[in-house]
């Protein structure tokens, strides 16, 4: 059973077991969020969002129409989702691009990520980062644009832009995975 503050407005009826959403959210009718998901204070969540699985959306997000969001993702606090790449006061796109987040990724708090991206699977995006075009599997990027600085294990651990450790033990991308040598 999920968990929604009353002082949430969730017009959605598709909402996993175990998901927590808090106050003074809206989630809006057509939405679909995954089973034990963490939807913080402040967030705003469109009808035409997919959010899969084990998914943690920090506080002051807005989450638009257009978003597709794999499991284990995390959302740092106040980053921000474009869906318009032309936007106009009162000028509606036909459709709004798709952004993708794939598997395990993290979004670092601040960071902006440009509509019609895909951000790769266990990619971290650093605090503050405006990401304006997509990113690769594993891959670590930050800075204005984003760059790509190095690697990311499924662990976490940060590899440079030769997949060395701090400690020198060298890494290979393998099926899906990054492992040591």
């Amino acid at each position: 059973m999920s968990r929604i503050h009353p002082l949430a407005d969730v017009q959605s009826t598709t909402i996993g077991d175990n998901t927590n959403i808090w106050q003074f959210c809206v989630v809006l009718k057509g939405a679909q969020i995954g089973t034990n998901c963490n939807i913080s204070c402040q967030v705003l969540i469109e009808g035409d969002v997919i959010i899969g699985d084990h998914v943690t959306v920090k506080s002051g997000v807005q989450i638009w129409d257009g978003l597709r969001i794999e499991n284990n993702v995390f959302i740092g606090p106040n980053v921000t989702f474009t869906n318009d790449l032309l936007p106009r006061s009162k000028q509606y796109p036909e459709s709004f691009s798709k952004t993708f987040l794939k598997e395990g990724c993290s979004i670092g708090a601040n960071a902006t990520i440009v509509a019609g991206n895909q951000i790769g699977k266990y990619s971290m995006i650093g605090a503050g980062a405006v990401v304006t075009s997509s990113v690769e599997d594993f891959a670590l990027v930050y800075g204005n644009p984003a760059r790509k600085k190095g690697y990311v294990t499924k662990k976490g651990e940060v590899l440079d832009l030769n997949l060395k450790s701090k400690d020198g033990r060298q890494f290979q991308i393998l099926n899906e995975d990054i492992l040591e040598l």
